[in-house]
């Protein structure tokens, strides 16, 4: 019985779409009718005029108003809770503690940039530029050379930079606040072109241009003009292009890099709009939808970078609304067909309940569970292993001296249960030298990548090889089959003063499980609220591999603002 109702349905449910596809095709689709008012500073009046216009285009019963305002009337604006806004970094800085929503949908971004053939290429990707030295050089003409720049690298005293700015005042304010300096001291050949700024780095490899993202970008093939490439920039400031400031190799690693704030803020604005609170009407909405979709297209072309396609994604869910604006008509033949397939569906609901009632009677006796078994397992410091006559490192690795000098190195459980299942794990070969601190292996779980690093110094003996095809064990055993290497240690004695045991260790976890909440109080406050199903058990407690349902993005975020910041305040509580 119930598989022929389902096939009925199936049937009713095939027909129906046929239905509505041949109405979607004639042309009878509804659009949009009402009004928007919208609100925007005068430097996004050109972008939001250009929304507006193509908006308009497919829904011509849309009546859309839009008012050029200035940073007060936009501040009223938001007090009387009248219309949408569009505004830059500045304008939304200007609006103080305002209370307002808002959600990113674009982006203005200034980049240096420099020849591909620069004689210094690969120096200068392997230790990036920092802000300090091309102050130091902005403010000191007569010492405008790469050595300066590079400090004296091998035939770069004599070699001059040859600075090239965009004659436009937002970028050379930015570079200056990039640069900490006055905005008069950011000197170099003013130009006045996008295709100027293009060809002067390309026939010039000493070059080093500013310009925003957009200017220097093939728009066609969305890649970086011929010959250009970006200039690294060494945010953290330690002499080289760490893996998480290395989003220079391509615009999609660059765009998803600004996006998680791995690239430095003076030198990238957000476009925001903004509301009083979160729009709740239908046309609203919609055309905010069409602004993260469609309406993405023309940020290029008005001298804006486009989002990141998990940033879209994102933001998209912040507004909780699916990107089709305009739905087929419903007649008398689709009503009828709808209110079918309605008490068909309810009928065979209540034949599933009602059958799925009757096999749990049946097998009650013959089926006998564990108390409180399905309940998800809870995450604390319960839970977590922690052996005796094993030394622990604040990067969640341990090490085991064995009897025949070599060293064994693994991860920590702590690591383990917030992670979950890993899928596939990134060794170093044999025969490599490391240092303490260095990154020493990546943990992969559908895709999403976390990087460790060595909690001693020394050459890499042998892998666990079997971990290659079944990483499993790093979850199940991380003490014992789940090892990762041996080492053979070059500074054992005084590295083991800065590793820790059992005790210390779990004193230690306190201070992490509170790291962690407040890790992931921060991204409930900035993300979808749906996170807190996926992140904590009734009264608060974290759930067992809190991460794994997470995106790329936040497991990003835990890399940067769990495992790499605060090492030097969690280094000394690791001690104490």
């Amino acid at each position: 019985m119930k598989t022929k109702i389902c096939l009925l349905i199936g049937f009713l449910l095939l027909n129906y779409s046929i239905t509505s596809s041949k109405e979607v095709e004639t042309g009878n689709a509804q659009t949009q009718q009402g009004s928007i008012n919208l609100f925007t500073t005068p430097d996004l009046y050109n972008l939001t005029l250009k929304w507006v216009s193509e908006y308009g285009r497919f829904n011509p019963k849309l009546k859309i108003n839009l008012v050029k305002s200035t940073d007060i009337e936009i501040a009223e604006k938001l007090k009387s809770g009248e219309g949408l806004g569009f505004i830059a970094d500045e304008s939304y800085a200007a609006l103080g503690n305002q209370s307002t929503w808002n959600m990113v949908v674009g982006r203005d971004v200034i980049v240096p940039v420099m020849n591909a053939a620069n004689p210094f290429f690969d120096d200068i990707y392997q230790k990036g530029i920092t802000s300090e030295k091309l102050a130091r050089i902005f403010e000191n003409p007569e010492k405008q050379n790469w050595g300066m720049l590079l400090d004296n690298t091998k035939n770069s005293s004599d070699i001059p930079v040859h600075f090239y700015m965009m004659n436009n005042p937002s970028i050379q304010s930015g570079v200056a606040n990039f640069l900490k300096t006055n905005q008069s001291n950011t000197s170099g050949i003013k130009i006045t072109s996008e295709q100027e700024m293009i060809s002067a780095i390309q026939k010039d490899p000493n070059a080093i241009g500013f310009c925003k993202l957009v200017q220097i970008m093939d728009l066609k093939n969305q890649s970086l003009a011929e010959n250009i490439k970006l200039m690294p920039i060494d945010k953290n400031g330690n002499g080289k292009i760490d893996y998480m400031e290395n989003i220079y190799e391509n615009l999609q690693a660059f765009s998803r890099g600004v996006w998680i704030g791995k690239y430095p803020k003076a030198l990238s604005g957000n476009i925001y709009s903004v509301s009083s609170q979160k729009p709740k009407s239908e046309n609203d909405l919609a055309f905010l939808s069409w602004v993260l979709t469609d309406g993405q297209n023309f940020l290029n072309t008005n001298g804006y970078s486009d989002l990141a396609s998990s940033e879209i994604k994102s933001q998209l869910d912040k507004i909780n609304e699916p990107v089709v604006y305009a739905v087929a008509p419903t007649n008398e033949v689709n009503a009828v067909l709808k209110m079918i397939l309605t008490v068909l569906f309810v009928f065979v609901v209540i034949g599933f309940i009602f059958d799925m009632v009757t096999r749990r009677i049946r097998n009650k006796e013959a089926n006998v569970k564990v108390p409180n078994s399905e309940l998800i397992p809870v995450f604390d410091e319960n839970s977590v292993t922690i052996p005796k006559g094993i030394y622990f490192d604040k990067t969640h690795t341990w090490a085991f001296m064995k009897k025949d000098g070599t060293v064994k190195i693994g991860i920590d459980d702590f690591l383990l249960h917030i992670t979950g299942p890993v899928t596939r794990i990134e060794m170093k070969n044999a025969g490599e030298k490391i240092k303490k601190g260095d990154q020493l292996f990546s943990i992969i779980q559908k895709g999403k990548q976390l990087n460790i690093y060595a909690p001693i110094s020394g050459t890499i003996k042998t892998q666990n090889k079997i971990l290659t095809t079944n990483s499993s064990l790093l979850n199940s055993a991380p003490y014992e089959e789940g090892w990762i290497y041996t080492f053979e240690p070059t500074n054992w004695l005084l590295e083991i003063q800065y590793l820790t045991m059992a005790d210390k260790y779990k004193s230690w976890l306190t201070d992490e499980f509170s790291r962690l909440k407040d890790f992931f109080a921060a991204v409930l406050k900035t993300n979808n609220a749906e996170y807190a199903l996926i992140t904590m058990q009734d009264g608060g407690a974290f759930k067992d591999n809190v991460l794994a349902d997470f995106g790329p993005e936040i497991w990003e975020d835990f890399q940067t603002k769990f495992i790499d910041n605060n090492q030097i305040v969690n280094f000394y509580k690791f001690l104490t």
